[in-house]
């Protein structure tokens, strides 16, 4: 989805949206509408999976007063219409958009909170001259914008934005430092000047020029001291019912099968409430000591999924890199995000466009590495005399030539953060790889001796310094980590890249809170993490998934930037004179790293640097030097247009699916 909203009514030109739609027309292959208005444009572009061809987009309400484009899922929409239906409103579709336009007439920007699922959208209220915008609570669903004076422009990704040709496409450099130091930038900043991201649980009502925000969710860890007698059939209803209302589509939902423990429990559940044999999908790695291939088959067989797997090369993640970056819109410090949008690209090849993933248990149950990493480096420091106690690091390292295993890491570990500091948890990670050592003179003067990590320590929330050291670390990783890059540039990004579309049963909200209630005990036990969800998930899945630990060691696909048939864009980024144009990063400084970078077994901190480094030198070289050339989607292919003389209109047109949208 996308739009523009003028603060003189001087029109909206559907070339402009057309543009918009063009640029993200991968987000949604399956059909686009535009709604062209005096004040306020819409352009959105379909992915089919709900309503049998009643959902097409932009859509109104009865009299044409309230527009909407949407991007998400709402998966409680048939309990939401019955509701309304009760009110008196009157439904001409299926679609979980037209609940929310009705929802919204009735319950304004409450609406939000009796919303089940994930989504951006912008509501247009013609009667009151004003755009309703939201983002749902994790940041699933991605909303961008920017304003230029007294416009809003918006949109499910960046390049739509810049596809008007109105706003600029300029380098933030506190964005760019919050990037190579979190791994992504911290909402509402973007590497992109003047260009911002809606904060997860946000929502924005712009008018007459001026955009007011507010926060209708936040996260909270009220932690109990003892764990309710019933813990286990609490979580059995609310992770049922969660998987249950994420099988609601009018396709056929897969399921992703990495070998991860959420994963394979969404899938068994998936496996036990669908009349049909799920499908689920993964990939491995082509080196056969990092090749998973065989454990996820056979996850897949305990679990009664049917399996399509894939094996990706060195080679072929370093060949598809310019589009894996293309698509993030950002910096990567790593390369997950390939490996995610070849996952994607395998799905939709195999005609599935909607899956659910086990992404969230492990940040919500502390199962991640992070939170047994931050235990121990607690209990070392209450008496870091004990040569004991600094060998439960050694527990943390499945491979023993992993940097983990090191004396020098484990020294780092200690010596990152003293134990009152309340970013402890994340300090050796966003220490860890130095970018900011590779920074040129003049970048850093262009900082202003901004301090992101300061930034970070000095916006924390009062309420986080009530938590325990546990739920704090948690917070962080929610908030740095987890939406920012891991839903946004490693989920959304690479999947809709296929237009694939993710549903995350973890992240009910519901499931959310239940969890940060208990105990830290019941979810992290010494080194044991996802406590309580191990102990229900022994009702459904066999004990050796059950006790399976996912293992920690990453195949080493940065080596394959220096292979001798790497890609040639990636020394024509790499050289001084390159280097030197962009004007980020010094030639001698990135000189000493390529050599290290090109050892037999580089460091993980070198690894993440050099990953760092190319890819913000292409990422500059896509979005900043080379200009958007974007030819538009024409009028005459809408399957909707809308105008303010004639509210609805519709152009069908004969090669439209026949099937099931959602808005994108």
């Amino acid at each position: 989805m996308a739009g523009i909203a003028r603060r003189y009514p001087t029109g909206v030109a559907v070339e402009s949206l057309g543009r918009m739609a063009a640029a993200i027309r991968h987000r949604g292959p399956d059909g686009y509408g535009f709604y062209a208005g005096d004040s306020v444009g819409f352009a959105h572009v379909r992915l089919c999976t709900i309503d049998i061809a009643g959902g097409a987009q932009p859509l109104t309400n009865e009299d044409g007063q309230i527009v909407i484009t949407y991007n998400g899922e709402v998966y409680n929409h048939r309990e939401l219409r019955l509701e309304l239906e009760g009110r008196g409103h009157f439904f001409r579709t299926r679609s979980d958009a037209e609940v929310l336009v009705h929802g919204y007439e009735e319950w304004g920007v409450d609406l939000l909170h009796r919303l089940d699922g994930h989504f951006a959208f912008a509501i247009y209220d013609r009667n009151r001259g004003r755009l309703f915008i939201a983002r749902d609570r994790f940041g699933i669903s991605p909303l961008y914008y920017a304003q230029r004076d007294g416009d809003f422009y918006f949109g499910s990704e960046i390049k739509a934005i810049l596809a008007t040709g109105e706003i600029e496409s300029a380098l933030d450099p506190r964005g760019l430092d919050e990037v190579l130091t979190f791994g992504a930038a911290r909402p509402p900043r973007t590497p992109f000047s003047g260009i911002a991201s809606l904060e997860p649980g946000t929502y924005g009502i712009w008018t007459d020029g001026a955009l007011w925000l507010r926060h209708y969710y936040e996260l909270d860890y009220p932690e109990a001291t003892e764990e309710p007698l019933d813990v286990i059939e609490q979580l059995d209803e609310i992770m049922r019912r969660s998987v249950g209302m994420r099988l609601r589509a009018d396709v056929q939902v897969g399921a992703y099968l990495g070998g991860g423990f959420g994963a394979s429990i969404t899938a068994a559940i998936a496996q036990s409430a669908s009349p049909y044999t799920p499908r689920s999908f993964s990939i491995s790695s082509a080196i056969p000591e990092y090749d998973r291939t065989l454990h996820q088959q056979d996850v897949a067989r305990s679990v009664g999924t049917a399996h399509t797997a894939s094996v990706i090369t060195m080679d072929t993640v370093a060949q598809s890199f310019p589009d894996v970056l293309w698509h993030a819109e950002t910096p990567l410090l790593g390369t997950g995000p390939a490996l995610m949008y070849h996952l994607a690209k395998l799905t939709r090849e195999s005609d599935v466009n909607l899956v659910i993933s086990g992404d969230g248990a492990d940040e919500i149950f502390l199962g991640a590495d992070l939170f047994k990493e931050t235990a121990v480096r607690r209990f070392c420091l209450r008496r870091p005399e004990s040569c004991g106690r600094q060998r439960l690091f050694e527990r943390l390292a499945s491979d023993p030539e992993n940097d983990r295993a090191s004396e020098s890491w484990r020294r780092f570990q200690l010596g990152a953060a003293a134990a009152n500091d309340p970013l402890f948890s994340h300090l050796p990670r966003f220490l860890s790889s130095r970018i900011g050592d590779l920074y040129t003179q003049e970048f850093k003067a262009g900082l202003g001796g901004i301090d992101v990590v300061g930034e970070l320590r000095a916006s924390l929330p009062t309420r986080f310094f009530g938590w325990s050291s546990m739920n704090q670390a948690a917070y962080l990783e929610m908030t740095t980590l987890f939406s920012p890059y891991l839903l946004s540039s490693q989920a959304d990004r690479m999947m809709m890249a296929h237009g694939v579309k993710g549903r995350y049963p973890f992240l009910d909200h519901r499931l959310f809170e239940f969890a940060s209630a208990l105990p830290v005990g019941s979810r992290l036990l010494g080194l044991r993490g996802n406590g309580v969800l191990r102990r229900w998930a022994s009702r459904i899945l066999p004990p050796r998934l059950v006790k399976a630990q996912a293992p920690t060691n990453r195949p080493p696909y940065a080596q394959g930037f220096f292979l001798p048939n790497s890609p040639a864009w990636i020394g024509d980024h790499m050289t001084p004179e390159a280097l030197r144009r962009v004007g980020i990063f010094s030639p001698a400084a990135v000189g000493g790293l390529l050599r290290r970078s090109s050892a037999p077994n580089p460091s993980f901190r070198d690894y993440r640097a050099m990953v760092g480094v190319l890819s913000t030198q292409l990422w500059h070289h896509q979005f900043v030097e080379s200009a958007l050339s974007i030819t538009p989607l024409p009028p005459r292919g809408a399957s909707v247009l809308l105008t303010d003389r004639v509210p609805i209109s519709f152009l069908r047109t004969p090669d439209l699916p026949s099937h099931a949208d959602i808005g994108t």
